[in-house]
């Protein structure tokens, strides 16, 4: 009786130890700041897009990026309109204040340059 009591705490020890492994290794990819989260190459970048402002942030793993020497090029297309805007850095996100038309079925493509390094990330706003 001692030894299958023994497998048994070896047994929910290990599948303990495992589902803490697997969990560790996901990071939550919710909006934080209320926009379209998707991410590319491990990062997340989120989108906020208002008819006055359009803010994306960038996470990496969860924790925030330093985006002091980022910047981004973001085309937005809605229906047969396009418009093309500079995001620069404000704070913790990249920023662009104007008029901007977006709403649901908005598409935005932006390419994010850090370090040199561009990415390109896709979103469909809701």
């Amino acid at each position: 009786m001692k030894i299958l009591h023994m497998i048994a705490t070896t047994v929910l020890a290990a599948f303990a130890a495992s589902s803490a492994v697997q969990a560790a290794g996901k990071h939550d990819h919710s909006p934080k700041h209320g926009g379209v989260v998707v991410e590319v190459k491990d990062m997340d970048y989120e989108l906020v897009a208002k008819s006055t402002s359009i803010q994306l942030y960038l996470r990496d793993h969860g924790k925030g990026v330093d985006v002091s020497k980022a910047s981004a090029k973001l085309t937005l297309l809605t229906g047969t309109e396009r418009q093309e805007v500079e995001l620069k850095p404000a704070g913790d996100k990249l920023e662009a204040t104007g008029s901007f038309k977006v709403g649901p079925g908005t598409k935005a493509v932006t390419v994010v340059t850090i370090n040199g390094k561009p990415a390109t990330a896709r979103f469909t706003l809701k």
